[in-house]
């Protein structure tokens, strides 16, 4: 394949390159990338990748835009809020270079989708913030036979892999599940939207990641294969941790037990807190039209709070155990937060700790209830 003289004058700078060239570019040009999530990560990764000239380029997000997105996700604007996360990138990203190719994936990721969209590409670059769809792309990845470029963040601290390359002696390096066997209990590591994320931070994360898939495609340099690169924001320090692969590994060791795709939702613990009771949102909303007696608490900040709720006892899960007085201890007793997380786990420590019986759960918390109860709730 040969570029065209536009190309050419576009991508001079990587030509002008020692050890890159023409035939470097035009394996850009051919290679095709699957980007999974546009947040944070997911927007420097895709407009770095569309500038270099990846040829084409997949996009995987089921998502809205929201404004407390705008903070870190520098592909979006104000008049984009409420439109989906994938339309909106690949308007941007085609003014940007029209010469890409970009494949719309506007789904959830998930057990039975996975290895079809997966196996489309040549390399998964993965910019999720939530355990269950890490697992999931990891084990897609290595059982389609496809490398993934890891990152996350979360409030001052990036981390950057390689999982699953096979290098130029034929050697698969280390895999997510070889750097993580289990996923951490439920609610003990909030995502960025729990815990938040400074805002440049992706951008810098981001741009490693993209860095990463461009070494993959043109075979320059090493990749961070077996290795976890951290990078600290605040004091502005790194370190590179090395990663073995682990002989348990249940996916890749001596004696493998995972051989498809599972139910990841349940492997993390999401699917349901031990003992607890949940709700959906209509049904609560069932519960307030008919005035039944139930106690409603919010377990998130006080900043969160005052920004927008659907009413009840505000008790911050930091402060729940100073307030227990506080809580019903008889009758129906619904917990919410954000997402489900939090509320989810102040249950689990009001169980396991004081003996509490009576707690709900919100599924989905108040992004779920502005979702299908009341889309002008403000929730940050």
């Amino acid at each position: 394949m040969t570029l065209s003289t536009e190309e050419i004058i576009r991508y001079s700078r990587h030509l002008n390159l020692p050890q890159f060239g023409l035939a470097t570019q035009e394996k850009l040009k051919l290679a095709k990338v699957l980007i999974i999530g546009v947040g944070g990560l997911g927007a420097p990764l895709l407009q770095y990748l569309t500038a270099a000239g990846v040829g084409t380029l997949g996009i995987v997000d089921f998502d809205h835009i929201e404004m407390s997105n705008l903070q870190r996700q520098v592909l979006f604007g104000t008049a984009d809020i409420g439109a989906t996360k994938t339309k909106v990138a690949i308007k941007k990203l085609e003014n940007q270079n029209p010469h890409i190719n970009f494949i719309e994936h506007p789904v959830r990721l998930d057990s039975n989708n996975a290895i079809d969209i997966i196996n489309q590409y040549d390399i998964v670059a993965d910019g999720t913030d939530n355990f269950p769809t890490r697992y999931l792309v990891n084990d897609a990845c290595v059982l389609t036979g496809k490398p993934n470029v890891f990152a996350s963040i979360y409030q001052f601290e990036g981390q950057v892999s390689v999982f699953n390359y096979r290098d130029k002696k034929g050697q698969i390096g280390p895999n997510y599940r070889d750097l993580f066997a289990n996923p951490p209990p439920p609610g003990l590591v909030p995502s960025c939207a729990e815990g938040g994320v400074l805002g440049v931070l992706p951008g810098i994360i981001g741009s490693m990641q993209a860095s990463e898939v461009i070494k993959i495609i043109s075979g320059i340099g090493e990749p961070l294969s077996g290795r976890l690169f951290i990078f600290d924001a605040l004091d502005f320090t790194s370190q590179t941790v090395k990663l073995k692969k682990d002989p348990t590994n249940p996916l890749t060791g001596e004696n493998p037990t995972i051989t498809t795709l599972i139910d990841y939702e349940v492997f993390c613990g999401l699917d349901l807190v031990p003992g607890a009771k949940s709700i959906t949102v209509d049904e609560l909303n069932k519960w307030i039209s008919e005035k039944r007696a139930f106690q409603l608490i919010d377990v998130r900040e006080s900043y969160e709070n005052e920004i927008g709720n659907i009413g009840g006892k505000h008790i911050p899960i930091g402060e729940i155990q100073n307030h227990l007085e506080d809580i019903a201890i008889n009758g129906d007793v619904v917990l919410y937060c954000k997402s489900g997380v939090r509320s989810r786990s102040t249950i689990d420590i009001l169980q396991l700790e004081h003996g509490y019986k009576n707690l709900i759960n919100l599924e989905g918390g108040l992004l779920a209830w502005k979702q299908s109860v009341d889309p002008d709730l403000q929730v940050v």
